[in-house]
């Protein structure tokens, strides 16, 4: 047995510890939403490869799939053995901001000169199996970026960090799993696939992507003058440590009592098409953000 297939079956053996419940925090397990819609998240992973590199793409995620991932499916539609004009702006728009290493120059430069694309397209998810697919979507795009691929794309929730930064959330799954640390687990799986904040100061600043790890997404809306200058980076990031924070205790304490303890409203996801990847059957949190000085 080679050692990356040892790794392998390690990792999958460490999620048979993290099995979700709507449970109570002595159970250490991460709670998950009720769904209020017939619709089930999905992963869609996209992977940017080398000029002339889809056949070699599409032999490490097939050898990723034979491994740990029988649930994933090869996308042959809209793969491609050509580069696409439109990845540049992508990325541009889907590198987390939050995480001030997320992604390099090199990163950036991957991007620009890729040759290839390939997807990868997940299974529908219950609420309870979404943090266990969802780590087997991480190992997924980590054993693609040591096979081959050159940058790695959340599409799910439209996220993307470089390659160091992948990995490194990689082996936080990788280390919670091992340990049985099934909070750690789920919050490693949030913050490499999920996105926040986004929106603006009008509409309020939103997550998206906790879908994928069974919890409603998170809305902050903002108290705003019309005079007022817009929200800074550092405001921003304030509030994506509160959209965190929420995060945080849904996963730990249960959706409805985080939510009741906070006077949080949660209601219908309107800000998505229930046919979009983006939609979060979970719902939507909102909640009052800090107010700002004058």
């Amino acid at each position: 047995m080679n050692s990356v297939r040892r790794r392998v079956l390690a990792f999958l053996g460490g999620l048979i510890l993290a099995k979700p419940s709507f449970g109570s925090p002595a159970s250490k397990t991460p709670a998950f939403a009720t769904s209020r819609s017939s619709y089930t998240p999905r992963h869609i992973l996209c992977f940017l490869g080398k000029e002339n590199g889809l056949a070699a793409l599409q032999v490490s995620a097939r050898a990723a799939i034979g491994m740990f991932g029988d649930i994933f499916t090869v996308d042959e539609e809209f793969s491609r053995d050509e580069p696409d004009d439109r990845m540049v702006r992508s990325f541009n728009i889907c590198w987390d901001r939050v995480d001030p290493d997320a992604y390099e120059e090199a990163d950036e430069d991957a991007v620009a000169v890729h040759g290839s694309v390939l997807y990868v397209l997940g299974p529908s998810m219950e609420p309870e199996t979404t943090i266990a697919t969802t780590a087997k979507a991480l190992m997924f795009v980590q054993y693609m970026l040591d096979h081959g691929a050159v940058a790695a794309k959340g599409e799910s929730a439209g996220v993307a960090h470089g390659a160091r930064r992948w990995r490194e959330l990689f082996e936080q799954a990788r280390d919670a799993a091992a340990s049985g640390d099934s909070l750690a687990l789920a919050k490693a799986c949030r913050l490499a696939f999920a996105r926040r904040p986004i929106g603006d100061d009008a509409e309020g600043m939103a997550s998206v992507g906790f879908h994928l790890v069974g919890l409603p997404d998170v809305l902050v809306t903002l108290d705003r003058k019309g005079d007022q200058s817009p929200s800074t980076n550092e405001e921003q990031l304030k509030i994506a440590a509160l959209i965190d924070d929420v995060a945080e205790e849904m996963t730990r304490d249960g959706v409805e009592a985080a939510l009741t303890k906070r006077h949080v409203t949660l209601s219908d996801d309107t800000r998505y098409e229930e046919t979009e990847y983006k939609f979060n059957p979970f719902g939507v949190a909102t909640i009052a953000g800090p107010r700002r000085s004058e």
